[in-house]
């Protein structure tokens, strides 16, 4: 077995980890990078119509602070307020620092950086390159990243965290990966940063690229705390290829029909049958474009009516859901439209007759992308559905973004729970830059030395490996496909875990979730080679991590928080279960047991700092090395 020493080790490549990787090397810190492959990931592969990056309103005349946008990331509840300033106080370092990379961010004559105002935000904060924000990104900090000789492993799938020490001396002390050929590969580090983004393998019904599946549940496994778990974004998306129809897509107001199985015959345009008045319907539709995520308090008589529609015929009603822009929905008069809708179409000049004409006003692009794709919109419906997009919650971490409950390990990115209930959009993007950032800076103060002895590493390593050997050798002689293994849990999660949420559902999903881990404990799942071990040990830990989220899910709902968020509970007659507010001032914490049971607990919200800021005070502490703090 091949042996690797590094003194802090990445795992993950995209734009969070990569800029950890570039600060952390900039700080002299011996790093190395280990990824399933740079092509793969959320970062690299993802984006939406206007794909959107947040930080502090660098522009004109409109005032701007960093407890203004602390108070924004932090509004809708359910996040630490030390988290909100750390995240809107980097921010300008991390944009500048983007910026000095060659990411393509529009500014005017005199360096401005104009914004725009996203969801869930009062300024304009907003920016972005086009609808590949997060791309862009992650070209120029790979470029850095090879620039500055930090060497790269692709082709490795990381299988177990090592973990040494017990109590409060726990710590995670390297990784354990599968190789593509099927060897294993041990990392031995002083620090992990992980950085494996969020849960796209737990749902059928996701927005997430294919090839990005989420690790969160290696950080379970090693005992690591998580935090909202239950809080996630959910929103209308494409099917292939995977892609958000926000913005422009539905701006354009399309048909929205629906059809049998087949994808061709008894087609409808359901939402009139649920709707006699097709002028506010189709207004509804319009604001999609807007207010894309789900949003629980526009459920019944706002824009997430759509979604809810959208959802009933998939789920309940077993039908296939399209947008049509080759001709317009039934009853459409422009006219007719909200003042909202007519206002920004004739203003954008998209008043052409059918919706792909509006849509190819409003944004070429938006066409381009699915016609490089193989969807040509002018002539073919496009197939959707409510999918999974992204996590606020993750994994528990403290202000310099180190696991609460295990040392030397640093979440940063999507796998980070520093968000609450919501958050503006784009927000996620920054707190990857400003997480990988604090969490260099933190390591390159206080965790530069080597302190991992030898026998620690070794033994750590040795359980680890009899473990890992245990389970390949029982998925050899298994029975249990892992694409059947995999379908049982992606299904249960869009069904019980994903916007709509019912008390009695839930904790029937738990138990099913905790005898599917113990079965695939028992039994694993069928591997005839070395892609389906991987495969097989991807399973173990999403396993373990839905198990985890419908465990926290059930919580939340039994302890009555309600309806909120992109979350909607309903009791037993089917009504929506209102929000209580007083858990906006509480975080859920969510810990693993060795059994893989999972227990939780509300903690209050830190607070917005109070403490005096006096520049000599601050000065004379950054003087004598008292920053970053020790926490």
């Amino acid at each position: 077995m091949k042996q690797t020493y590094c003194h802090t080790l990445v795992i993950g490549s995209g734009a969070a980890g990569l800029h950890a990787a570039v600060q952390l090397r900039r700080r002299g810190i011996d790093t190395l990078i280990v990824t399933e492959g740079l092509r793969k990931g959320t970062s690299i592969n993802t984006g939406s119509d206007k794909q959107t990056y947040y930080k502090l309103g660098l522009c004109g005349a409109e005032p701007d602070s960093v407890f203004a946008m602390a108070a924004a990331l932090s509004a809708a509840g359910g996040m630490h307020g030390d988290l909100a300033v750390a995240e809107a106080a980097g921010s300008v370092q991390a944009f500048a620092h983007l910026v000095s990379l060659g990411v393509p961010f529009p500014h005017d004559d005199y360096g401005q950086f104009p914004g725009y105002k996203t969801d869930h935000d009062p300024a304009r904060r907003a920016t972005s390159t086009g609808p590949y924000t997060s791309r862009d990104m992650c070209v120029a900090l790979l470029r850095e990243v090879r620039r500055l000789g930090v060497p790269i492993h692709e082709r490795r799938s990381v299988t177990s965290l090592l973990v040494s020490g017990s109590g409060t001396r726990r710590r995670v002390c390297g990784a354990l990966a599968l190789e593509a050929s099927g060897g294993w590969q041990a990392y031995r580090a002083e620090n992990v940063v992980f950085a494996v983004g969020g849960f796209g393998g737990l749902y059928a019904a996701s927005a997430y690229p294919a090839c990005q599946l989420g690790g969160i549940g290696l950080a379970f496994r090693a005992g690591a705390a998580g935090r909202n778990l239950p809080d996630s974004q959910y929103g209308l998306a494409s099917i292939r290829p995977r892609w958000n129809v926000s913005g422009s897509y539905m701006q354009g107001v399309p048909r929205l029909i629906s059809t049998a199985a087949d994808g061709r015959s008894d087609e409808r345009e359901f939402l009139l049958a649920a709707c006699d008045d097709p002028a506010q319907a189709y207004s509804l539709l319009f604001l999609k474009g807007y207010q894309w995520p789900f949003d629980a308090r526009r459920a019944e008589a706002g824009s997430s009516w759509i979604d809810r529609m959208v959802y009933d015929e998939r789920e309940v009603k077993g039908r296939r859901v399209f947008l049509d822009y080759r001709r317009n929905p039934a009853g459409f008069l422009f006219d007719a439209l909200s003042e909202e809708a007519r206002s920004y179409l004739a203003r954008s000049g998209a008043t052409g007759r059918t919706p792909f004409a509006r849509l190819l006003k409003l944004n070429p692009g938006a066409v381009a992308f699915y016609r490089e794709r193989g969807v040509d919109l002018a002539g073919q419906p496009l197939e959707i559905a409510l999918c999974a997009q992204h996590n606020n919650g993750g994994l528990a971490a403290s202000l310099w973004w180190q696991s609460v409950n295990l040392a030397h390990l640093f979440p940063v990115g999507e796998v980070n729970g520093s968000h609450g209930v919501g958050r503006p959009g784009g927000a996620a993007l920054n707190a990857g830059q400003v997480g990988g950032m604090r969490a260099a800076e933190f390591i390159a103060a206080r965790y530069a030395g080597a302190t991992l002895a030898d026998g620690a590493f070794a033994a750590s390593l040795a359980n680890a490996l009899e473990a890992e050997r245990e389970y390949a050798a029982r998925c050899r002689c298994s029975g249990w496909s892992w694409r059947a293994c995999r379908h049982e849990f992606q299904q249960r999660m869009s069904r019980h875990g994903a916007h709509l949420r019912h008390a009695a559902g839930l904790e029937r999903a738990v138990a099913e979730a905790q005898a599917q881990v113990r079965r695939l404990e028992r039994e694993g799942c069928r591997a005839a080679g070395p892609l389906e071990l991987i495969k097989a040990f991807e399973n173990r830990q999403l396993c373990t991590a839905h198990a985890g989220y419908l465990s926290a899910l059930a919580y939340s709902v039994r302890s009555g928080v309600g309806s909120r968020g992109s979350s909607l509970v309903m009791d037993e007659q089917g009504a929506k279960v209102p929000e209580d507010p007083a858990f906006r001032a509480q975080v859920l914490e969510t810990r693993c047991s060795k059994g893989h049971g999972f227990r939780h607990r509300w903690q209050p919200c830190r607070p917005l700092p109070a403490a005096e800021f006096w520049f000599e005070t601050a000065w004379e502490a950054f003087r004598r090395g008292a920053i970053p703090a020790q926490t």
